[in-house]
């Protein structure tokens, strides 16, 4: 018979902030009630965890409308232990359902009645995650290529994990995400992606267990395979721009099906590309702050002043550019030198004109603030680079390579003459174009903000955490936990809300079509 479908069970591993559960719990049916139920996410970071039980918190309420109380927390007026204390059913569920956990041995017993439980004996429900991926990403790879013990860091295998979980629990459905690295890492001479595909097709096989029954078939979500089926891991590939998300983010998708079910999953629809400008225009303005240096808008419009003084010369042989660029500076120090934006602005902006899908989701009309909105400090020589590269940006229509900065504004780095040969490095400074999706927000937005500067000359500084957010499309009312840098790190290493809910429209298409 067919299975009510109410309220579909989720287990989240490795769930970070909770992007993706945000995208399966935004998901509604045809009469309004929320398709899935986040039953239990696991996240072993503090700081994430903190985010991820907020947002279990607030999930707890009918129909998603989020108590006052809420939005007097982001307004500062009341403390989030005062929120807790105000819903105490809805912070229990919080605790029983947004777990800090390390997932491994020494946890794998209690993590397996844990799923059991939130489970129930329900037929139909999906496993949802991915492990973490620093040792498949390509920059992690280039940081420890010369470690002796690489190709023996457990981190190779955290997958386990997550086929430990497929293999005691049977989930009708499942999606594991992780890097494109994953296809050219290696243990030894073996390609890391050819032994997870191998095991999670039969994943109590590859753990040598009793029962070895237990069979998946692996699908892409995009691409050109027929129905899906993949001859290609490079078909499990995502391009998230490709599907209304703002950001050129390619991740790695395996969606698979228990091999009992003669059934085939739909395909994502592509979207209309969304740009930066689209995403973030709307967010009030802000300067850099400095750093090193006493800061004020005084000094921070002098350090810019400087190089508007400089005679800028391009040589471009099909149309000299070089008066364009100078009356491009000297417009942006004109209107920035004027008025002080400020470093912070929690002004939250109406909505927009646009009634597109995007907006519906990041936009929430009661809000009267706006979190995660302030900008860093940045060196004087940095904010002086982020300027001429917006400026540059602005004028060519790309972002600009070390070769194009003038030797004065080079930073003292030894990889920066290898850098301007073309050789490596040579976009250290990355402006995201304001008529383009961005580049891929990754943690490392975290450590400095120079492969994210705003386009916006005047503004002269790298995106703020809730900038990043919005290029991630979590919703407005999404308020990460933690300090600046670990908020960073959250969003960069979640997946994008609106990509994970046209997932779980798939996951939710195809268990509607099981029959139980």
């Amino acid at each position: 018979m067919n299975l009510n479908l109410n309220k579909i069970p989720v287990i989240d591993l490795f769930a970070g902030p909770g992007g993706l559960g945000e995208g399966f719990a935004s998901l509604k049916q045809d009469d309004g009630s929320n398709a899935f139920q986040s039953v239990v996410s696991i996240e072993r970071d503090n700081s994430a965890h903190q985010t991820l039980h907020l947002r279990h918190f607030l999930r707890a309420f009918p129909d998603g409308k989020f108590p006052d109380e809420y939005y007097k927390y982001l307004s500062g007026k009341i403390s989030k232990q005062s929120l807790y204390d105000k819903f105490p059913k809805q912070k229990i569920h919080a605790d029983e359902s947004a777990l800090k956990i390390s997932l491994g041995d020494e946890n794998a017993d209690i993590v397996h009645r844990i799923i059991k439980e939130k489970i129930n004996g329900s037929k139909a429900w999906a496993l949802v995650g991915g492990p973490p991926c620093q040792a498949y990403s390509l920059v992690g790879r280039s940081r420890m290529k010369h470690d002796p013990e690489f190709s023996n860091d457990k981190r190779h295998f955290l997958y386990k994990e997550y086929l430990n979980i497929i293999a005691d629990h049977a989930p009708p459905v499942f999606v594991m995400e992780n890097v494109k690295g994953l296809l050219s890492s290696k243990v030894g001479d073996e390609f890391v992606i050819d032994m997870i595909l191998s095991d999670l097709k039969a994943p109590k096989q590859a753990l040598n267990q009793n029962g070895t029954d237990l069979e998946y078939k692996l699908y892409g979500l995009a691409g050109d395979s027929f129905h899906g089926i993949v001859e290609n891991p490079r078909e499990f590939i995502v391009k998230a721009e490709e599907y209304g998300v703002p950001q050129a983010r390619h991740r790695m998708f395996i969606f698979g099906v228990r091999s009992d079910f003669d059934i085939q999953p739909m395909r994502l629809k592509p979207k209309p590309k969304l740009t930066m400008q689209e995403a973030i225009g709307d967010l009030p303005i802000l300067r850099s702050g400095l750093s090193k240096n006493v800061d004020t808008h005084e000094n921070w419009s002098k350090a810019i002043k400087e190089l508007c003084e400089v005679d800028f010369i391009f040589v471009d042989e099909e149309e000299n550019k070089s008066n364009l660029f100078k009356a491009n500076m000297k417009a942006a120090y004109s209107e920035l030198r004027t008025k002080d934006a400020g470093r912070l602005n929690s002004t939250y902006p109406s909505r927009s004109k646009s009634n597109s899908v995007f907006f519906s989701l990041i936009h929430d009309p009661k809000l009267t603030v706006l979190t995660g909105h302030e900008s860093r400090s940045h060196m004087q020589s940095d904010v002086q680079r982020y300027f001429f590269a917006s400026v540059f940006a602005q004028t060519f229509n790309r972002t600009p390579k070390l070769k194009d900065f003038p030797s004065f504004l080079l930073p003292s780095h030894k990889n920066v003459n290898a850098g301007r040969a073309g050789k490596m490095f040579s976009d250290r400074f990355r402006v995201q174009l304001d008529s383009k999706p961005a580049t891929t927000i990754t943690s490392h937005i975290s450590k400095d903000g120079h492969y994210f500067i705003h386009y916006d000359p005047k503004q002269s500084r790298s995106l703020t955490v809730r900038e990043a957010a919005r290029i991630q499309t979590f919703p407005d009312n999404y308020k990460f936990e933690g300090n600046r840098t670990s908020q960073y790190h959250q969003v960069g290493n979640a997946v994008p809300v609106y990509l994970a809910k046209q997932i779980s429209e798939v996951v939710f298409d195809l268990l509607s079509r099981i029959k139980y």
